[in-house]
């Protein structure tokens, strides 16, 4: 009886320890779907999710430029179709992982912004930290990348909650946030940090929110805000947000929205080439 109940022990701790390293093996496994983390961004905030090897992704940016509340508007938010019916602002994006831990992009917006990003992930939840923690570095150049140029370093610290959940934390600094000519500012770049949240209120339907609050130096207009509801199938995301501003660069996002009255709608759809 006592060897029986010690064999059973000890199947079932051998069964645990299996199972565990599976969990723990398909955590590192980069090309497997992390539920509470589908994405590469927020809304317009990077995630820490990283990117296998040599596989790449696609992202679309659209923000309408009709705010949801107009009073200087000629027809109602209805009449206007609540803002398609105007112009918008539109990015592509494309990012590519080049090495282990490692991925690179390039994303441009109608307004012709360019910018060039880096990633590396550092930590990975459950190794050395309770968190999972990223570097992350891009350049914005506007005029097609030709004037005024916008570097910025920063970190990602993030922390999945199972299945169901995912909460960043974003120090980042961004250079060069004043428009006007160094000789004429005391301050020529700004030190913020990203908030931002996913929720998986259904098996393929998540609720997300993020905010970059400036926490010194240059803060023009007001902290970039934004939330929305997406739709996970397959390997695309196809996600409805509302933002007080068109940011979708980091030099952008530091600039902050044009005021705390006016929220758009926008979109973003992206989809995983693995």
């Amino acid at each position: 009886m006592i060897r029986t109940l010690t064999t059973r022990t000890f199947t079932a701790l051998v069964i645990l320890l299996l199972a565990a390293s599976v969990a723990r093996a398909q955590d590192d496994d980069d090309g497997v779907l992390k539920l509470a983390e589908p994405d590469f961004t927020l809304i317009s905030l990077p995630t820490a999710l990283r990117l296998p090897t040599f596989k790449g992704a696609f992202r679309v940016t659209h923000r309408f430029t009709r705010p949801l509340a107009c009073d200087g508007c000629v027809n109602n938010l209805a009449e206007d179709l609540f803002g398609l019916d105007s112009g918008a602002q539109i990015g592509l994006e494309y990012r590519i992982g080049i090495m282990k831990n490692t991925q690179i992009g390039i994303h441009r917006n109608s307004d012709k912004t360019i910018e060039l990003f880096a990633q590396y992930g550092l930590v990975r939840q459950g190794h050395q930290l309770p968190v999972e923690v990223a570097i992350l570095g891009s350049i914005d150049g506007t005029n097609n990348f030709k004037d005024s140029y916008s570097p910025a370093l920063g970190a990602i610290v993030s922390r999945r909650v199972g299945e169901v959940a995912a909460f960043y934390v974003e120090p980042i600094w961004v250079n060069n946030t004043n428009p006007l000519p160094n000789a004429l500012v005391d301050h020529n770049d700004t030190f913020m940090i990203g908030f931002g949240a996913r929720v998986r209120v259904r098996p393929t339907v998540y609720v997300v929110a993020e905010a970059a609050p400036r926490t010194n130096a240059y803060k023009p207009g007001v902290t970039h805000g934004s939330f929305g509801v997406e739709k996970l199938a397959g390997g695309h995301v196809f996600q409805l947000n509302f933002s007080d501003s068109f940011a979708t660069t980091m030099g952008q996002i530091a600039n902050g929205g044009f005021n705390s009255h006016d929220w758009y709608l926008g979109f973003n759809i992206s989809r995983k080439f693995f």
